[in-house]
């Protein structure tokens, strides 16, 4: 069992409840990363599935949930041949954190009847960039638990030179050796700054809504993600989200509506 399997393990109570850990090593600057939290509540809901895979998963975030102990409530809706519905809730000192409703179903990994091509296309891997480390006082742990080298053009934020377009493209593998399965692909297609940096905003964009549709099974190696927004305005924006593994093939999509950066 790897640290990200361990950090979103969860243990059976009864067949609707779930004990977690939130992990502090999946926070950025306070908050806890939204993608490491969906990782959570979708591993919990699979364990009480009686499919194998987390096929789209949609959660409001109510409240920002902090390290520590929490549970994920699962109340299930229907169950037919080939997929399965419930609602998970997280919840946290008896408060409920994040609501979110997941579809389960098993893939086969089935070759696809039609594959469109990258939203976009990337520089190959000795082309793109890591961001610096963090200072410690940040808070910035999550940084630590992956590996992350961007596309140059998306992070001239950094130096005061933002496109102007919200937009954030990246290699993401995770720190530890672990090959990706769906709960990373829920990490990575989070794990890049808010695409609105690019459009000149900075500071926290919490997210309000996230929906994660995982499209196939991960090859091993490293996911290319390709984050894009359409739409700044009235203090939010959203960000869609396209995720490939190591052989090119789309393994996941997402797509958010946050806050404009805060601070």
């Amino acid at each position: 069992m790897t640290k990200f399997d361990e950090a979103t393990q969860a243990i059976r109570v009864d067949d609707n409840t779930y004990d977690v850990c939130l992990d502090p090593g999946y926070g950025i600057g306070g908050p806890l990363n939204g993608g490491y939290l969906l990782a959570v509540i979708m591993r919990a809901a699979v364990e009480a599935s009686p499919f194998d895979h987390p096929v789209t998963t949609s959660a409001q975030f109510l409240k920002a949930p902090v390290p520590g102990p929490a549970q994920v409530r699962i109340e299930p809706l229907r169950a037919g041949r080939t997929a399965a519905f419930a609602r998970a809730t997280l919840v946290q000192d008896g408060v409920a954190q994040i609501a979110s409703s997941i579809t389960t179903a098993t893939l086969h990994g089935a070759e696809p009847v039609y594959a469109g091509e990258p939203a976009c296309s990337m520089p190959g891997i000795d082309d793109c960039v890591a961001l610096p480390d963090p200072k410690p006082e940040s808070g910035m742990m999550l940084n630590a638990q992956m590996e992350v080298l961007f596309d140059p053009p998306t992070i001239g934020w950094l130096k005061g030179e933002p496109s102007g377009r919200p937009e954030s493209r990246a290699y993401f593998r995770m720190a530890e050796p672990q090959d990706p399965d769906p709960y990373v692909l829920a990490l990575a297609v989070d794990a890049l700054p808010p695409v609105v940096f690019s459009a000149g905003a900075r500071g926290w964009a919490p997210t309000v809504d996230l929906t994660l549709h995982l499209r196939a099974l991960p090859a091993p190696g490293w996911l290319t993600v390709l984050c894009g927004g359409r739409l700044v305005s009235d203090g939010w924006f959203d960000e869609e989200a396209e995720v490939r593994d190591s052989t090119g093939r789309l393994v996941a999509q997402s797509r958010q509506l946050a806050r404009v950066g805060r601070g």
